[in-house]
């Protein structure tokens, strides 16, 4: 067992996000889940009964390339009529962000929990959706180093609009040493051997987020399905078509949902951009979104927008559920508009897993500081409460002082402003005062913070790999230095930690729901 201290958290999301989570959102806005082995049980059969699945996974085996224990479990499978759960995500430079991992460990879970619950052999497969143009998303990742956090950016941007699966990967032998730097004395050199190997020159930055995520998930049992793989085109190009056929009907449909939701009092998640259907076609490596009433020859290689995608992937594998972010939860509520023109059903998304990773030596600084992790989210209150305990309690005392006299200004001044009408001067003055004290205690403490170097670098440390830049861990840091440091038991302990919440979820539990956050 490692000695990481993992936090199981409330997923949080916008309000329309919550209101998915909670179970609360209107049937056609999004279905509701199964509660219980039982309902899930049903779900399943009828899964299982929708479609020639046999026939898609051999069109889908090519771009999941499964092998070990990942190609084992989609074997039980497929021999055996079962389904699956299905996660996903954008590349992100060396697997991107944590969240990339507690995702496919928590759909791993999730899939053990529906099948100990129902009997009904169940996989977990991991959407990498390469077909994604963002390079600026896709580009960088975050360490975590003593005295603060690094972002890692790579230099040469292909031209825009190109998928990930054709933007060329580069030199990246500076990032991938930064990245082994970040380390320290490693215990386990597989998750950066693993890094090394994927993010070859030859690559590209969907290739290599790809090989690297099999390479490590694949001996757990789960498969990447490479979105932008022939195979995964040539299956999807028919719901592609119907929905770019359909193009005016379907901006029709999701003006109309936009238009309900925002009068329930919730904020689309995703803008309805008119003019513009869900469907892109690749001309010469890059992506174009076609227009609506627009047409696209035979030979044209089509792919989904964000709202279109998860149609597509229910239609491919049977999926039961997918494991679902609080961004995907609120465009699923979306998509369900899309899936009913379309004449399909609307796929059910259930909240993920979220957790915080707290090493033994963030810890001990934490303890060291006498700070609560919870306190890090605020920017630069922590840095003022250590500067404020560090300040010679003359100093405190001498402003407190003038402070105190500054309130009683008013009352020195005795009653004759007053009757002169002078009260609002007064009151400015007083205003004005405790700004210009306010203002000088700031640069006071800004002084001490700077002089006490040894603990803002340790608060510096901390904050880097807790929240990195002012984010959650999870939205930015990049787990392999804390898989090389601990050991790759690691994803065995995300996947277990994960197991309560995908039970909680398979007996229908409502979802924990924090207060909204951007």
């Amino acid at each position: 067992m490692t000695a990481v201290r993992i936090i199981s958290e409330p997923l949080g999301g916008s309000p329309l996000s919550l209101l998915v989570q909670r179970g609360g959102a209107p049937g056609e806005w999004h279905p509701v889940a199964p509660s219980g082995a039982e309902e899930w049980r049903r779900r399943a059969a009828a899964r299982a009964a929708e479609a020639p699945w046999s026939e898609r996974w051999d069109a889908l085996a090519p771009a999941l390339a499964a092998t070990g224990r990942a190609a084992e479990r989609l074997e039980r499978v497929r021999r055996e009529g079962g389904v699956v759960v299905t996660a996903g995500q954008q590349p992100g430079l060396f697997g991107g962000p944590t969240y990339t991992w507690t995702k496919a460990l928590g759909a791993l879970a999730f899939a053990d929990a529906i099948e100990e619950a129902t009997g009904v052999p169940t996989a977990a497969v991991f959407w990498a959706a390469t077909d994604d143009a963002d390079f600026a998303e896709a580009s960088y990742t975050v360490l975590s180093r003593i005295g603060g956090a690094e972002r890692l950016q790579q230099p040469d941007a292909p031209e825009p609009g190109t998928p990930m699966a054709l933007a060329p990967l580069g030199d990246v032998a500076p990032l991938l040493a930064a990245l082994r730097s970040a380390c320290g004395s490693a215990a386990d050199a597989r998750p950066i051997d693993a890094a090394t190997s994927a993010y070859g020159r030859d690559a590209t930055v969907g290739s290599a987020y790809v090989a690297l995520l099999r390479a490590l998930l694949a001996p757990l049992g789960m498969p990447v399905l490479d979105a932008s793989h022939p195979a995964v085109t040539a299956a999807g190009d028919d719901v592609a078509r119907r929905a770019l056929h359909g193009a005016a009907d379907v901006e029709q449909a999701l003006v109309r949902r936009a238009e309900a939701l925002r009068a329930a009092g919730y904020v689309p998640q995703v803008d309805v951009v008119r003019g513009l259907s869900l469907v892109f076609a690749r001309d010469d490596g890059r992506k174009r979104r076609l227009t609506v009433g627009e047409r696209a020859g035979d030979s044209a290689v089509l792919t989904p927008n964000v709202l279109l995608r998860p149609i597509v992937e229910h239609e491919l594998l049977p999926t039961i559920a997918y494991w679902a972010g609080p961004g995907e939860l609120g465009y699923f509520a979306q998509s369900s508009a899309v899936a009913a023109v379309l004449g399909l059903d609307a796929p059910l998304g259930v909240p993920r897993w979220s957790c915080t990773l707290l090493e033994p030596h963030v810890e001990a600084v934490l303890q060291r500081l006498g700070l609560r992790r919870e306190e890090l989210s605020a920017p630069h209150a922590a840095e003022r409460r250590l500067a404020r305990e560090a300040m010679d309690p003359r100093t405190a005392a001498g402003l407190a002082a003038m402070r105190e006299q500054i309130a009683r200004l008013g009352d020195s001044l005795g009653p004759e402003p007053a009757a002169l009408g002078l009260a609002p001067a007064v009151q400015g003055t007083m205003a004005s005062l405790q700004h210009r004290v306010d203002r000088l205690e700031r640069r006071v403490l800004a002084r001490i913070a700077r002089r006490e170097q040894g603990t803002m670098r340790d608060l510096g440390t901390v904050r880097g790999a807790l929240y990195p830049f002012g984010v959650r861990q999870e939205r930015a840091l990049n787990l392999l230095p804390t898989l090389s440091r601990h050991g790759l038991e690691l994803l065995d302990e995300l996947r277990a930690a994960a197991g309560g919440h995908a039970a909680a979820i398979v007996a229908g539990a409502a979802a924990r729901a924090a207060a909204p956050v951007a």
